[in-house]
């Protein structure tokens, strides 16, 4: 059977810099659409938003703004492929003068641009941004992990120590390289990041202590971290602490967490993934399913492509193997270049 994708995953929103409002008032007049068509994105309604973006069009708006606020929309609904379109016509705009909203845009095109299978190109849009604005922590992370994609360990690396250097005292960028190079199976290497952030003078909240003593493996101080992140309200520490009792065998509570957190915030993909990953744990392919389909729809892109898998999983197990099939093929004209994808393609074909 298939194995399901466990990522611990930064929505986009959290990787990017968002400069809007602050280049928004230097637009001029006529931004009522866009401003509407952000809003709907924020809400997660894309369809609609591309429909205000229309009106926005055809009413004369500023159009870098509306081919930006497209491909926005275009990721929420997978759409990668017609994202980089929109990102290029929106940059294409620029007057020769780079400006804030230019970087903002590059951002994103380069996540789009990783999302279709695109890696040299993304790492070559964070490189541009680089070249212009080479003490750009997120840049030097972000294309980091493209190095890694492309198999190139040095160059990922020495970009992840550049990150570091220039926000030495972050820790939380120090667990998102230990989560990077893991997910690339270099885990041990990531170790040496962990114990930099144990020893920063920085005070590291009990989220941030939890958290790293979860991804060193010392789940029982990680646990007592965590829980008091969330008793002192901390709503991020949940996703950790559910995933420190999986790690414990105590799949159960874990499950229990995820759905309390859930009825307080529903709109949480990466939780909504977890929750599924724990009921087929427990053997609820049903229940999963029912997980990874609410949490597609949701509509965060960091999310989409393990909930798609995972659905897939979820349907192998039921034996639902039509669906899986129909699934898989869907799932591969999204993320064509996903190895783990088209291996299970191949063993979908002999069911």
């Amino acid at each position: 059977m298939g194995r399901a994708l466990n990522r611990l995953t930064r929505g986009i929103g959290a990787l990017l810099l968002f400069f809007f409002f602050s280049f928004l008032t230097g637009c001029g007049a006529g931004t009522e659409h866009v401003e509407e068509a952000d809003s709907l994105i924020e809400n997660g309604s894309y369809q609609e938003a591309l429909e205000s973006l229309d009106v926005a069009e055809q009413s004369g708006e500023n159009m870098i703004l509306i081919h930006r606020s497209r491909g926005i929309a275009d990721m929420g609904l997978s759409d990668y492929g017609t994202a980089v379109d929109e990102f290029t016509a929106a940059l294409s705009e620029n007057d020769g003068y780079v400006k804030d909203i230019d970087v903002d845009i590059s951002y994103y095109l380069a996540i789009a641009q990783y999302r279709t299978g695109d890696i040299r190109g993304a790492n070559d849009t964070y490189s541009a941004i680089l070249a212009l604005y080479p003490k750009e922590s997120d840049a030097y992370f972000l294309r980091g992990r493209t190095y890694l994609a492309l198999q190139d360990i040095d160059n990922a690396k020495s970009d992840f120590d550049k990150a570091v250097k220039l926000s030495p005292d972050d820790p939380d960028l120090y667990v998102q390289i230990y989560e990077a190079l893991s997910d690339a199976g270099l885990s041990d290497d990531g170790q040496k990041y962990l114990k930099s952030a144990m020893e920063l003078n920085t005070k590291l909240s009990a989220f941030q202590q939890g958290r790293l003593y979860y991804c060193m493996g010392d789940y029982e101080r990680a646990k007592e971290n965590l829980e008091n992140a969330v008793k002192n309200g901390d709503s991020q520490a949940t996703l950790y602490l559910g995933r420190t009792y999986e790690a414990l065998g105590d799949t159960n509570y874990a499950a229990s967490l995820y759905k309390s957190y859930l009825d307080g915030d529903p709109g949480n993909a990466q939780v909504m993934n977890q929750l599924g990953l724990c009921l087929i744990d427990l053997g609820d392919y049903s229940g999963a399913l029912d997980a990874f389909n609410k949490g597609i729809d949701i509509g965060d892109p960091a999310m989409d492509q393990s909930l798609r898998f995972n659905q897939i999983v979820a349907c192998e197990n039921m034996g639902d193997f039509d669906r899986a099939k129909t699934m898989i093929q869907d799932y591969l004209a999204i993320y064509p270049d996903d190895e783990e994808a088209i291996r299970e393609n191949e063993f979908l074909a002999t069911r």
